[in-house]
């Protein structure tokens, strides 16, 4: 009797062999197991072995790499300058809350100047700071007062300078006040020598008649002032004069016992213009004058000096005149030799 074996009964579930099937084609495998991942992606590469040893060593320098204090620093500012100019006052999600503003609310501080308002003077309420004094970072290595110190010399140098310069332009308009009377000294004596005069106060020619170039240079401006200074009083005095002349077609009072005499000083005479002389050269260019005035105002004094003790023996610090040429009793040339 032979035993026959009943053929196998089929699967009861008749979709196990296609889960099976499904798990496998699901596996997923990485890019470099896969060869047929150049295939999926033609432009990514892979990495060789090389290049990742060479990627690998340039980050580990970069890491490794020791910043130097300049770097640091500029880091560092731009960090704190970052910060400093961040508002804590405006929302934001990507800031974290700042504890010390925290704080500050829960004292009732709602943004604006600290302190409570003054409302009965509106000025002194403009005054306050609504910004944060900002944080100054000393530089160098002076001490913290040094700063002070620098500004405080720097302060009085400039004051220094200031009053020296006050000073200086004291002196140098007391000079040319000297200057101008050693001018009328010189030519006092010019005059008294010319005309023989020797008592003081005697009349003396004038010298407006005189050319110009012929007056010594040390003491010829006075006379060229002088007579560009008369010569603007009588031009206007002509003209005031020509005016009073068109005025006398009005009918005017008319004293008959007036003379000339009196006529010429109320300004009622016929003749409409002054006659007056000047220098021929008073227009001329002069320039041994523009040069001698162009002088500071100690080489003009010193200059002058010595043209009063060369030509008349005179001293201008003594106030004398000397008989001999050596001037015996006189101190010396320099003014502070009479002290």
């Amino acid at each position: 009797m032979s035993l026959t074996h009943p053929p196998p009964a089929p699967p009861s579930n008749p979709t196990s062999s296609s889960d099976s099937e499904d798990d496998y084609m699901k596996m997923t495998f990485p890019d470099d197991a896969c060869p047929s991942s150049t295939h999926s992606h033609p432009h990514k590469q892979p990495e060789t072995s090389l290049q990742r040893r060479q990627r690998e060593r340039r980050e580990a320098e970069i890491r490794a790499r020791v910043k130097s204090k300049a770097e640091l620093a500029a880091e560092e500012t731009a960090a704190r300058e970052a910060a400093q100019s961040r508002s804590l006052l405006l929302p934001s999600n990507k800031l974290p809350k700042s504890k010390g503003l925290a704080m500050m609310a829960k004292m009732g501080f709602t943004g604006g100047a600290l302190g409570s308002k003054d409302t009965s003077n509106s000025s002194t309420a403009t005054l306050r700071m609504v910004e944060p004094i900002r944080v100054a970072i000393k530089d160098g290595r002076e001490g913290i007062g040094l700063e002070s110190e620098r500004k405080r010399k720097l302060r009085e140098a400039a004051e220094a300078l200031g009053a020296q310069t006050k000073r200086a332009k004291a002196d140098e308009e007391g000079v040319e006040r000297l200057v101008y009377a050693a001018q009328r000294v010189a030519e006092m004596m010019d005059e008294e020598r010319k005309d023989g005069l020797t008592v003081a106060g005697d009349k003396k020619q004038t010298t407006s008649s005189r050319p110009l170039k012929s007056i010594p240079v040390v003491w010829r401006g006075l006379i060229r002032a002088r007579e560009e200074t008369e010569r603007d009083r009588r031009m206007r005095h002509d003209l005031e004069q020509s005016h009073s002349s068109r005025l006398g077609l009005l009918p005017t009072y008319t004293d008959a016992e007036e003379d000339l005499d009196d006529k010429l000083a109320q300004g009622k005479s016929a003749a409409p213009w002054t006659t007056y002389v000047t220098a021929d050269d008073l227009d001329e260019e002069d320039t041994e004058l523009d040069a001698f005035n162009a002088l500071p105002a100690a080489e003009k004094m010193q200059k002058l000096v010595e043209y009063l003790r060369g030509e008349y023996r005179y001293c201008f610090w003594c106030k004398t005149a000397y008989p001999d040429p050596e001037m015996d009793g006189c101190p010396g040339i320099e003014e502070e030799d009479h002290d």
